[in-house]
């Protein structure tokens, strides 16, 4: 439940009480406003013992495959007719999550053991490309990371790293100060060296998470050092 500031105070409950209405019945609330209008007030009896039957514009049911699963009520706008506007409107929010979960998730990614190894043996990106993430066809990439010395300090402005280890060894100085920072790309700042940073050595089976934002380079590589990067990129601000 929410209410807007500004709204009164009374319609939190009328807004439950419409919402309730509507799921009991499985009927909008003007249907039962619309009667007792046009003379049928015996309706208002409707309600019996439940509590909060309210017989006024602005509940609407929510349906999903055919059945009532629930109801939205709103109370408080400029109008009644206002008020079932936006309870329509809510309730057509159903519609989309029905697409989404029957005609539009993502195919499965199978990606055979050849070229994942041919992958490996040069440093290649498995899944996405950089255009793809900015785009928002997706909002993670899959590497396939292969060192053979050490590399550059890097700060990925939007990329989380989630890096795990699978052959090989290589110590990963992760924070700190960098040294000879410069933007080679949107979002993407290469240095030379960090100050202060934290040092770790890493073995296969080693799992680290790198939040977007954080300096990070391999300070030493005992090679073939091989391991997987997923990079999860948060929104352009």
């Amino acid at each position: 439940m929410e209410r807007l500031d500004g709204s009164f105070a009374a319609s939190a409950n009328i807004s439950i009480g419409k919402a309730r209405t509507a799921a009991l019945f499985k009927k909008p609330t003007k249907v039962f406003e619309d009667a007792i209008k046009n003379g049928r007030t015996s309706m208002v009896t409707l309600g019996g013992d439940l509590q909060n039957f309210t017989p006024l514009q602005g509940g609407v049911p929510l349906e999903w495959e055919g059945k009532v699963v629930g109801a939205i009520g709103v109370s408080g706008a400029a109008s009644a007719q206002q008020d079932e506007e936006l309870a329509f409107a809510g309730a057509k929010s159903l519609d989309s999550m029905e697409t989404a979960v029957k005609g539009n998730a993502l195919p499965v990614t199978y990606i055979e053991s050849k070229t994942v190894k041919a992958a490996f043996d040069k440093g290649a990106v498995l899944v996405g490309e950089d255009e793809s993430m900015m785009h928002g066809a997706r909002n993670y990439m899959v590497h396939a990371s292969h060192r053979d010395k050490a590399g550059l300090v890097e700060i990925h402005e939007l990329d989380t790293d989630i890096v795990y280890v699978l052959k090989g060894a290589a110590v990963l100085v992760t924070g700190g100060v960098p040294v000879g920072a410069k933007t080679v790309a949107p979002h993407e700042i290469r240095g030379t060296d960090t100050k202060n940073g934290e040092t770790r050595k890493l073995v296969p089976g080693d799992v680290v998470i790198i939040p977007n934002g954080v300096p990070h380079w391999f300070k030493e590589v005992d090679g073939p050092f091989d391991y997987y990067v997923v990079k999860v990129r948060e929104s352009a601000p």
